[in-house]
């Protein structure tokens, strides 16, 4: 069973849809006996930085999710808000701790060109930077669903770290990996068959059916922008 994690945001039904409509199973909880029992977790989120930590602490998930993931070394999906959630901080509104799996900070999107508006909402074109068995079966610039006014920046020597980007008037971190900790910025559960896709290739994951696949082979010339505001060289 795969662990959905309700702290009070997310579109949260979508996902346990999807991942239904591929026959995995999936539950929506904030119980800390389904966590430990489920064979991964994953974190959706919308809404602000701050109050979601807040809710994580409230509920006491920290904690869980620590041994759950960093002892245990379950499947960690985390899902826009999710994903930001893996950093050591976000700027939004203040100073906020996160979770400090991967080392990076949540900043504003501050595009180079105005044309580029904030927050950025819509359909993103994402280059890889290293091959992800999250993108397994994709093409090479497979194109997803935003909804963000904030990302999350890395300094150079955490780059690989990064396994794609998209590009709105800046370098934007799509998506992460560390070991069983995987992160994506856009929302797979919005973005119709190529979501379904890599939502399936993570619970292939889980359930051990890409223990031995090689990673993605795609790596687009385009990776190699760089704009001069990002810290990573990608």
């Amino acid at each position: 069973m795969i662990a959905i994690i309700d702290y009070g945001a997310g579109n949260l039904r979508s996902v346990a849809k999807a991942f239904e409509s591929l026959g995995y199973a999936s539950h929506i909880t904030t119980s800390h006996q389904d966590l430990e029992k489920s064979a991964a977790i994953v974190l959706p989120g919308v809404g602000a930085f701050g109050d979601g930590m807040a809710n994580l602490e409230r509920l006491g998930l920290i904690e869980v999710l620590n041994q759950q993931v960093l002892v245990q070394k379950k499947p960690y999906l985390g899902i826009c808000l999710g994903m930001q959630f893996l950093a050591e901080e976000s700027l939004e509104h203040g100073s906020h701790r996160g979770l400090g799996w991967i080392p990076g900070v949540v900043q504003k999107i501050v595009p180079m060109d105005a044309a580029y508006r904030i927050p950025h909402i819509g359909w993103n074109n994402i280059s890889f930077q290293d091959g992800s068995p999250l993108f397994l079966n994709l093409e090479a610039e497979p194109v997803f669903y935003f909804v963000h006014s904030y990302h999350m920046v890395l300094q150079e020597n955490n780059c690989h770290y990064i396994t794609s980007t998209c590009w709105h008037g800046t370098t934007i971190t799509a998506s992460v990996q560390k070991e069983n900790i995987f992160g994506v910025q856009f929302h797979p559960e919005k973005s119709q068959r190529t979501g379904m896709t890599l939502l399936s290739n993570f619970a292939k994951i889980v359930y051990g059916e890409h223990r031995d696949a090689q990673k993605t082979p795609h790596t687009s010339p385009d990776f190699a922008r760089w704009d001069g505001s990002s810290k990573c060289k990608v």
